[in-house]
């Protein structure tokens, strides 16, 4: 590729990335969890909570996965949170979690720096009675083979990511 080539892709790769600010808060004591598990062992955890910014919902959370993990679900993370979405009611707030920050497994969410989304949803006073819903899709993160012989399926199960590493 000729340096002019590579100096315009560049440019359009930098165009593609968001360039709005990065919306940073701590989730509150109680955060919604959900998460589900792969086929093969391991999985993910998700917590989410909402509050009033601006007059809007601002949706918060983090996500984690398990330190022990099948090699065939390394990195399927981001696809798996890129096809969830949280509810709130029977609207979605969000859809594609990728926006949320990848903490370790902990046995309480709570107090975690999150990444956060304003959303275009108007707040309402019933909101902070309200829970969100966290749905993460079944879905095929693997198959091997012509045929599809080994297939790796991701399921929402619930929290999945487990427990805190051991430090020795």
């Amino acid at each position: 590729m000729t340096r002019k080539g590579m100096m315009l892709a560049a440019l359009v790769v930098a165009g593609c990335t968001a360039a709005g600010p990065q919306v940073v808060a701590r989730l509150g004591a109680d955060p919604v969890v959900s998460g589900g598990s792969y086929d093969t062992g391991g999985g993910l955890s998700v917590a989410v909570d909402i509050r009033e910014a601006q007059g809007r919902v601002l949706l918060c959370g983090v996500w984690a996965q398990s330190h022990q993990q099948s090699v065939l679900t390394k990195g399927k993370a981001v696809d798996v949170m890129g096809s969830g979405a949280v509810y709130l009611g029977d609207r979605a707030l969000a859809r594609g979690l990728v926006f949320m920050r990848e903490v370790p497994p902990a046995l309480d969410y709570g107090d975690q720096e999150a990444g956060c989304m304003l959303t275009d949803r108007p707040w309402q006073a019933g909101y902070a009675e309200t829970a969100p819903v966290i749905r993460l899709p079944r879905q095929v993160v693997h198959v091997e083979g012509d045929l599809g012989h080994f297939v790796v399926t991701f399921r929402q199960t619930g929290p999945g990511a487990g427990t805190p590493k051991a430090i020795n």
